[in-house]
């Protein structure tokens, strides 16, 4: 276990020599720092040689973490941070004042380079205003957005946006499906998903002027668009990906985690009539590790505030893999052809 104080060497690239590189913000969870050890342990262990990761946070305690686990050898270093960002701070006011905070600190990490990318289970408006800070965007992308996993027959649908962009245009929602179809499809490796517009009918007239000028755009580019959803379609199966602006994607994922929770109590417990633990298993965060925080220069996974290590774990090798498919060079190609194929480049 080699036990840094500064950040990482930055020479060579990932899958170019070395591991991939991820920094594990280790302060700001519920559990924390102790989930975010252990995942980071199991991850490592897991990844067999071909992931290192980098804990951000206050050394004298990973320090003491880290000496309750057997890690040996494992390629673990710690990055020094002196303060915390709660959940319960301003996000914006808090990255301002907190600059030697363990979400600033790991953002920057991953903007000098020194990591290919981040994990963080602690203030999620934090986590988003230090990395747009710190990275910036994509180019052409004009705002972020959190892709979450909804429960659905089948496979899972992907939504986004879950509460990044709270007030977008039509042009966003454009981006944000283009993003999570590249998601999809590179990640995921679902071939030609299908991408849907979120709206209360399933005719391109209905919604808002914002939806309804956001179905004609993503009608007319070259992705599988299979036009408007109502919220009873989420979990059919109608979608891969599912588009919306992130106050209608907040609202949503509160509620199906409410339902979710809810559901078996009506029931009795009674678990015969439906398969509750298969559709737990799908909108188990801890299964899927956390959200990619999609449109930013960078690699970024929020993971739950409540994450276990399990969760931390998945979240560690999830950045791994989108780090080893280059995912934010195929958003930038992907956004590039949309551009040619409505006459804008």
């Amino acid at each position: 276990m080699s036990l840094s104080s500064g950040t990482t060497s930055t020479e060579g690239s990932a899958g170019a020599g070395r591991p991939v590189r991820i920094a594990i913000e280790a302060m700001g969870g519920d559990n924390a720092p102790g989930a975010e050890v252990e995942g980071a342990i199991a991850a490592v262990r897991e990844a067999a040689g071909s992931l290192e990761i980098v804990l951000v946070g206050q050394r004298e305690v990973l320090e003491a973490e880290l000496a309750r686990h057997g890690v040996g050898d494992l390629p673990l270093t710690i990055a020094h941070a002196d303060e915390i960002i709660t959940m319960h701070e301003s996000p914006a006011d808090a990255v301002r004042r907190k600059r030697g905070s363990s979400i600033v600190v790991t953002a920057g990490l991953h903007k000098s380079g020194a990591v290919d990318g981040l994990v963080s289970a602690g203030n999620t408006g934090a986590v988003v205003a230090s990395t747009l800070l710190g990275l910036g965007m994509l180019p052409n992308v004009r705002r972020p957005a959190i892709a979450s996993f909804f429960p659905a027959l089948g496979e899972p649908a992907v939504v986004l946006d879950v509460g990044a962009s709270v007030d977008c245009r039509p042009s966003d929602l454009l981006e944000f499906a283009v993003m999570g179809s590249a998601y999809v499809q590179e990640v995921l490796e679902r071939t030609s998903p299908r991408v849907a517009l979120m709206n209360v009918g399933e005719e391109p007239s209905k919604g808002n002027e914002v939806t309804q000028a956001a179905y004609k755009l993503i009608d007319g580019s070259p992705l599988n668009f299979v036009g408007n959803v109502e919220g009873r379609d989420l979990m059919t199966g109608a979608a891969d990906v599912v588009v919306c602006d992130g106050f209608v994607g907040n609202v949503m994922l509160k509620v199906i985690e409410s339902v979710l929770y809810v559901l078996p109590r009506f029931t009795g417990g009674d678990a015969k009539s439906m398969d509750m633990d298969a559709i737990r298993k799908q909108f188990d965060y801890e299964e899927y590790g956390g959200a990619p925080l999609l449109g930013v220069n960078g690699v970024v996974i929020i993971a739950h505030g409540g994450s276990s290590g399990k969760a931390i774990k998945n979240a560690a090798l999830m950045a791994q893999r989108f780090v080893q498919k280059n995912l934010g060079g195929t958003i930038v190609e992907r956004l590039r052809e949309v551009a040619i194929s409505n006459g804008s480049e």
